[in-house]
């Protein structure tokens, strides 16, 4: 809901007091923190909705499935009556809102891709869990593309890459570094295994442009982008590496914008735990560095968790609007999550936040939004607003209507498949197989040409030694009529010799 002064309110407290997070200070970034069951995804909800009617278009992952329902308008329940009238919301409606569904499989959403080129060696090598020594042959094989223009757009290019760089590694060598065959084959049987759990299908085009996220309708209300991740879940690193590469395409792509008046657009990042788990150093480093400069283009990033710990302090501190939610200290671990999240507050005389965040009902949290000069207000007990959306799913077709209807409709769907790195190297590769089968027919009749000519020279021979003309063929019959007769002369002596006393001599 929107307040008469702009501020848009998220919560109250026991006294009744407004919490409003100011649209100037709402790219100062902002943590949604609380144990299972305690109300986080309502909050994100709520959060989402205020947004939209300011008119600033936002992002956020639905890990369960049930943010849907902000599509459509809620209906009154016994525990909504209640909220609204306790927290006396006298301007309280339900309605629905704008939304655009996104799913990287196409099944429940617009199909979601980028190229192989554009997600890059950092990000690719998070997504096939390599080591540092696979990751920079990954970088070279990258390199080696970009200096030959060979365009990387999807799955098969990039397996046909290796294939290539593997087979001719001994040219590059010299110019790009040590490439080893153990690393090529441990990339490619990532790529299958990648292609085995059908992530492949997010590599391709058309590529996703992060310009048809910031979008708002006739009514001026921002867009909210759902994008389907409840079987992305499924794969972790598939999960946290797409919404990484989406970040820093806006971060990327979206000029300087200085202080804004409202966030061109407002990125909510659940299950921010999977976003820094076994990520590299240098990695987190990137991804502080987005977090630190990304607002000054006007985008705001809340990370939605169960522990704050689960955030790094370098990021923790740069956290501006915070939404606290109960936090059960049953074990040494999670009374460290107590202990930080009190920490992070300005302090409350009249609140002991220690004990509070493990008092803490469902839809009740400990809220500190920043003020209109980005100090940060002392923290307070409040009840969350009740979304004027749906809470929970709408229906399959409800949702396949709204698909249809939404204003990108059409624009994803049709896969394209261009001329790029595949087909340029298996052109080369049957020019080569082409190449070496001519050659070996040149050779063969090569070789059967010079066996004709030793034919023809051995017949010359036969023949010279045989004599040539009338007189030869004379001579040959002369001489084969004495050799016959001798032969019979020599058979007769030979029957008489060895016969003796049976013939006698004349």
């Amino acid at each position: 809901m929107i307040t008469s002064d702009g501020n848009m309110l998220i919560a109250k407290s026991g006294s009744l007091k407004e919490l409003c997070i100011n649209p100037k200070m709402a790219n100062r970034h902002g943590l949604i923190a609380g144990a299972t069951g305690t109300g986080k995804t309502v909050t994100l909800q709520v959060l989402a909705e205020a947004f939209s009617m300011k008119g600033v278009p936002v992002f956020m992952a639905d890990i369960k499935g049930d943010l849907s329902g902000v599509s459509k308008a809620g209906a009154d329940n016994a525990k909504i009556l209640e909220r609204v009238q306790n927290l006396q919301l006298n301007d309280y409606s339900h309605r629905g809102f704008p939304v655009t569904f996104w799913d990287m499989y196409g099944e429940t959403g617009h199909p979601m891709r980028t190229t192989i080129s554009e997600m890059g060696p950092l990000l690719l090598s998070r997504l096939l869990n390599l080591n540092d020594i696979q990751s920079s042959v990954l970088t070279i094989v990258f390199k080696i593309a970009d200096d030959n223009n060979l365009l990387l757009l999807d799955m098969k290019d990039l397996k046909k890459m290796c294939e290539y760089v593997g087979n001719n590694r001994d040219q590059f060598i010299t110019s790009y570094g040590n490439i080893s065959v153990a690393s090529i084959g441990a990339i490619q049987r990532e790529l299958i295994s990648l292609e085995q759990q059908g992530a492949d299908r997010f590599f391709g085009e058309p590529a996703i442009d992060i310009f048809d996220f910031m979008q708002t309708d006739s009514n001026g209300h921002g867009q909210i982008n759902i994008l389907a991740a409840d079987k992305l879940m499924m794969q972790p690193r598939a999960y946290s590496t797409l919404l990484l590469y989406l970040l820093s395409e806006l971060f990327e792509r979206l000029p300087e914008a200085g202080d804004l008046d409202k966030p061109k657009l407002v990125f909510f990042f659940d299950e921010a735990h999977l976003l820094f788990n076994e990520a590299p150093k240098v990695l987190l480093e990137k991804i502080e560095q987005v977090v630190r400069l990304i607002r000054s283009k006007g985008v705001g990033i809340y990370f939605c968790t169960q522990n704050p710990i689960d955030v790094p302090d370098v990021v923790l501190g740069q956290l501006g609007n915070k939404v606290q939610h109960a936090l059960r200290a049953f074990t040494p671990r999670d009374q460290k999550a107590v202990n930080t999240a009190a920490e992070t507050f300005r302090p409350n005389p009249a609140l002991n936040v220690e004990q509070v965040i493990t008092e803490l009902g469902v839809g009740e949290a400990l809220i500190s939004f920043l003020d209109e000069k980005g100090i940060p207000a002392p923290v307070e007990r409040a009840k969350v607003l009740p979304p004027q959306a749906q809470i929970g799913p709408i229906t399959p077709d409800e949702r396949l209507q709204t698909i249809r209807s939404s204003m990108i409709a059409g624009v994803y769907e049709k896969e394209i498949d261009r001329e790029s790195a595949f087909e340029i190297l298996q052109s080369r590769i049957n020019k080569e197989h082409e190449k070496v089968k001519a050659e070996e027919e040149r050779e063969r009749e090569e070789k059967e040409s010079k066996q004709a000519e030793k034919d023809r020279a051995a017949e010359e021979r036969r023949k010279k030694r045989e004599g040539g003309g009338i007189w030869g063929d004379i001579t040959k019959y002369v001489g084969r009529s004495a050799t016959s007769t001798i032969g019979r002369e020599i058979g007769r002596t030979l029957i008489r010799g060895l016969l003796g006393g049976l013939t006698k001599r004349r």
